[in-house]
């Protein structure tokens, strides 16, 4: 079996039942508009069977995004800490706030 198919050292991560959530698409209705059953939505959600390079991109058309946006060699992290990035200042503690007062 290929490495790259379902490989320890190369898995492939997606973010397929986020984007879902975040429409309210079912299993059913994406699956129907990718044009496969809806077992094998729940199986590439699950990481249980990769997508061939065509369905990446029937997925990524649905969801308007770039095939790079939802599937990836490492692990995603959060969403809001990819687009909101912590722009806050950092706090000031005690021993760094002046003493001119």
């Amino acid at each position: 079996m290929s490495p790259v198919r379902r490989g320890e050292s190369l898995p492939i991560y997606n973010r397929i039942g986020v984007l879902r959530a975040e429409r309210g698409m079912s299993r059913a209705q994406l699956a129907g508009l990718i044009d496969v059953n809806p077992q094998t939505v729940g199986a590439l959600e699950r990481g249980d069977h990769y997508p061939s390079l065509d369905l990446a991109f029937r997925i990524a058309w649905v969801f308007e995004l770039p095939v790079e946006a939802i599937f990836s060699r490492t692990e995603f992290g959060p969403l809001s800490t990819e687009l909101y990035h912590n722009t806050r200042p950092a706090r000031e503690t005690g021993s760094e706030r002046s003493s001119d007062a």
